[in-house]
């Protein structure tokens, strides 16, 4: 059996605090490929951060955003590239990333998701009163989208070792039902 080219990009998707930028980096470490963070880049392009994005030009704008980065802001191969919580969300996203490589799902619990995002002040959905309720909002809307995406890792209580392999085991078994 030839072993599947791994030039695919690999687009990691999920809630905000799944650790898609973690795994994502090392998972691109161990494949060689270059990491790029949706979030990140954009705010390289536009000089500023998310939370300013929002709070000038509104959520559409940086979706806007987040559209072009997927069409022309990387690499067709050899890319690891972290999506922001709400891109696959957008009307034809997931359609997109799937076409371009491989998509995996990352998932954690509401209340881990709220653990690891609290101290961040870059999270401009959460900027408000009930952030707990946010996130049950926020998730709801999504969560038929992410479980359409393909592969879903659960993130919590699991060491970061297991989910890298995880995930490494789905990409080669998903680039290698894309090459029959």
């Amino acid at each position: 059996m030839n072993s599947p080219n791994l030039e695919t990009n690999l687009y990691l998707v999920g809630f905000m605090g799944t650790g898609k930028t973690t795994i994502g980096r090392a998972v691109a470490y161990r494949l060689k490929y270059q990491l790029l963070d949706s979030d990140h880049e954009i705010e390289l392009q536009e000089d500023r951060t998310v939370a300013d994005i929002f709070a000038d030009k509104g959520e559409g704008y940086f979706r806007e955003l987040e559209n072009k980065f997927i069409d022309e802001g990387h690499g067709k191969t050899k890319c690891v590239v972290a999506c922001g919580g709400g891109l696959v969300v957008q009307p034809g996203m997931l359609d997109k990333l799937q076409k371009r490589g491989v998509v995996v799902c990352l998932h954690a619990s509401l209340k881990t998701i709220l653990k690891r995002t609290s101290a961040n002040r870059n999270r401009p959905l959460l900027h408000v009163d009930d952030p707990m309720k946010r996130l049950r909002n926020l998730y709801a809307e999504r969560e038929p989208i992410y479980r359409r995406a393909g592969a879903v890792i659960l993130t919590d209580n699991r060491p970061t070792s297991d989910i890298i392999s995880h995930v490494l085991r789905v990409y080669r078994r998903e680039v290698s039902e894309r090459e029959r």
